[in-house]
C-alpha cells in the first residue's frame, strides 16, 4: 500500500507540470500579407491627336473580389478602363496645343499604398530656323520683324549683315534685308528672299550702302504692307542734324511678294523737331520689329499706324517719341508734339501698343526692365491729348525684370478669358531677355482685369503676374504678333547652332508659336472681340 501511494505521489507532479506547460504556450496566427500594386512603367506619352494607350499592372497578394480603381481623372482623358492585367486610357486630341500632364491615383482594395499613372501630352512645336547661322563664318543675321496679313500670311524680315555690324559702324557698311513667308500659320515656310540689297560703301547713293533694323506692318483691310528701316552709312551715335541715318520706306501691294524701291523720309520727321524744345535733333531711328495698327481709330481709308523712335536731342540726350500716320506711312506726325518726350534722359529703343481703352502705350528698353508711359486722347481722330509720367518696371515693383543689356523686345495686348472664373479681360505681354545679360529670352505677362490696372504708367508698370522662358541659350532681340489662328507668333534671336557667335555679331532668327493657354500655363485663353 505504501509503495502504491509513493508511485501516485511521484506521478502527480509530473502530470501537473505537463499540464501547466501546455496551457502557457500561445497559439500562433498565420501571417496574411496585404495587397501591393505593381505598375512597372507608369507613364503614358500621348500624341497631340490623342488615342487609346495601355500599361500593364499586377497585384501581389490579391484578395477575393479585390478591385483596382483609377481616380483624379482630368477632363481631357475621356475614359479609363481597367482589365485583369492592363489599364487602358483614352486621351482626347490636344486642340489647345498646350503641354499638359496628369497624375491619376491607382487604388486597390486592402492595399496600404496607392500607386499612380502619369499621362503626358505635349504641344506641337512649330519652331523653325527662319534665318540660320550655322557657323561663325556665315554672314550674320540680326534684328527680327514680323507682320500678319488679312489672309493669315506671316512675313518675317531681318538684317543680313555682310558688314557684321550696325548701320554705319564699319567701312564696308553693306547690310541686306531678307524675308520669308508662311501661308499656313507657320506650318511651312517659303525660301529666303531678298527685300533690298545693300551696295556697300562704294555705292554712289548714300542710302543704298545698307539697310537695317526693319519694322513692318500689314494693313488689316488690304494687301498693302509697309516696311521701314535705317539706311545709309552713318551710325546712330555719330549722327548729326546734317549728317544722319536715312529712314527708308518700302511698300508691297501684293502681300509681301514684291516691293517698291526705297524712299528716304527722314527729313520730313527731323523738321518737326527743328523749332522744338528738343531740337534740332542730332540723330534718330524708328525702332525695329512691329509697327502697330490701331484697332480703334480710322481716318480716311486706313486705320492709324503708330511707331516709336529713339531720338538724340539737341544736347545729345537720348529720348523717345511716338509717331502716327493716317495715310499708311506716307506721312508721319509726332504724337503730342515734339516739345515733350514721353521717355526722356533714360531712354533706349522703344515700342508702342494700344491699351484696351484706346490710349497709347510706349515701352522703352532700359537696364533691368522697361520704362512705360501712356498717351491719353482727348480727341482720338484729331490725335490730341497728353502723356503721363513715365514709370519704371523692374524687380523693385514686381514688374518686367529684364537683366543688364536687356535689348529691345515686343509689347502686345490681347483679349483673353481668365479660366479660373471665366472673366473677360485683357492680357499684356512684354518680351525681353530674362538674363543674365543677353540670354534666356522670355515673355512676361500681366492681366488687365479693369482700367485701374493701366490707369497710370505706375499702375501698369507694377505687379506682372508671370513669365514664360522661350530659350535657355544666348538670345537677344524679339518680336511677336497675333496669327490668324489666334496664337502668338514669336520671332527671336538665338545662338542656335554656333554658341560662340554671341558677341552680337549675329544670331539664328527663330520662329516659334504659342497659344495663350500654353504661354500662361493654363491661366488664360484667347477671347474673340
Amino acid at each position: 500500500m505504501k509503495k502504491l501511494l509513493l508511485i501516485i505521489s511521484l506521478l502527480m507532479p509530473a502530470t501537473i507540470a505537463t499540464g501547466c506547460k501546455h496551457n502557457d504556450t500561445p497559439t500562433e496566427e498565420p501571417i496574411v500579407e496585404k495587397p501591393v500594386i505593381n505598375i512597372p512603367k507608369n507613364e503614358i506619352y500621348a500624341a497631340l491627336e490623342g488615342g487609346t494607350y495601355s500599361i500593364s499592372y499586377t497585384i501581389s497578394n490579391p484578395i477575393e473580389d479585390g478591385k483596382l480603381e483609377i481616380g483624379d481623372i482630368p477632363e481631357w482623358i475621356d475614359n479609363v478602363n481597367v482589365t485583369e492585367d492592363e489599364i487602358e486610357v483614352s486621351v482626347l486630341a490636344n486642340e489647345k496645343n498646350i503641354n499638359r500632364s496628369a497624375t491619376m491615383s491607382a487604388s486597390y482594395t486592402g492595399a496600404e499604398k496607392d500607386a499612380s499613372v502619369k499621362v503626358f501630352q505635349d504641344r506641337v512645336s512649330k519652331r523653325e530656323d527662319i534665318f540660320a547661322m550655322y557657323t561663325n563664318s556665315d554672314i550674320p543675321y540680326r534684328i527680327p520683324a514680323i507682320a500678319v496679313t488679312p489672309t493669315g500670311r506671316i512675313i518675317c524680315v531681318a538684317d543680313y549683315r555682310h558688314s557684321g555690324a550696325d548701320i554705319g559702324v564699319v567701312n564696308n557698311g553693306r547690310i541686306d534685308l531678307h524675308y520669308r513667308i508662311s501661308d499656313d500659320n507657320g506650318e511651312s515656310w517659303g525660301e529666303v528672299l531678298t527685300l533690298i540689297e545693300g551696295q556697300g560703301a562704294e555705292s554712289p547713293d548714300f542710302m543704298n550702302v545698307g539697310y537695317g533694323d526693319p519694322c513692318i506692318v500689314a494693313d488689316r483691310e488690304s494687301n498693302r504692307v509697309l516696311v521701314m528701316s535705317c539706311a545709309g552709312n552713318v551710325s546712330y551715335p555719330n549722327g548729326t542734324r546734317n549728317n544722319h541715318q536715312c529712314i527708308a520706306r518700302f511698300y508691297s501691294e501684293d502681300g509681301g511678294i514684291s516691293w517698291s524701291e526705297p524712299e528716304d523720309i527722314a527729313e520730313s520727321i527731323y523738321t518737326q523737331f527743328d523749332d522744338s524744345n528738343n531740337g534740332p535733333v542730332r540723330a534718330m531711328f524708328i525702332a525695329s520689329g512691329r509697327i502697330y495698327q490701331s484697332r480703334f481709330v480710322k481716318v480716311g481709308s486706313y486705320y492709324r499706324l503708330y511707331c516709336a523712335a529713339l531720338v538724340k536731342n539737341v544736347n545729345g540726350v537720348p529720348t523717345n517719341f511716338a509717331l502716327y500716320s493716317d495715310d499708311f506711312g506716307m506721312s508721319w506726325t509726332v504724337l503730342g508734339g515734339a516739345d515733350r518726350a514721353p521717355v526722356s534722359q533714360y531712354a533706349d529703343e522703344p515700342k508702342v501698343e494700344e491699351l484696351p481703352d484706346g490710349s497709347l502705350l510706349i515701352s522703352s528698353r532700359w537696364e533691368g526692365g522697361r520704362y512705360y508711359n501712356i498717351f491719353t486722347f482727348d480727341d482720338p481722330v484729331a490725335a490730341t491729348g497728353s502723356w503721363g509720367n513715365k514709370a519704371f518696371s523692374g524687380a523693385s515693383n514686381s514688374g518686367v525684370k529684364a537683366q543688364s543689356n536687356s535689348t529691345n523686345g515686343e509689347v502686345l495686348v490681347l483679349p483673353v478669358t481668365r479660366l479660373s472664373d471665366s472673366a473677360p479681360m485683357h492680357l499684356i505681354l512684354q518680351s525681353v531677355p530674362l538674363g543674365p545679360g543677353r540670354a534666356n529670352v522670355g515673355i512676361y505677362y500681366k492681366e488687365l482685369a479693369d482700367e485701374n490696372d493701366y490707369s497710370t504708367p505706375a499702375n501698369l508698370a507694377k505687379n506682372w503676374d508671370g513669365v514664360y522662358q522661350a530659350t535657355e541659350l544666348n538670345s537677344a532681340y524679339s518680336t511677336m504678333a497675333l496669327q490668324s489662328d489666334n496664337t502668338i507668333a514669336f520671332l527671336f534671336e538665338e545662338t542656335t547652332h554656333c554658341e560662340g557667335n554671341s558677341g552680337y555679331g549675329g544670331y539664328t532668327i527663330v520662329y516659334d508659336n504659342y497659344s495663350i493657354e500654353f504661354l500662361t500655363n493654363g491661366k488664360y485663353s484667347y477671347r474673340e472681340e
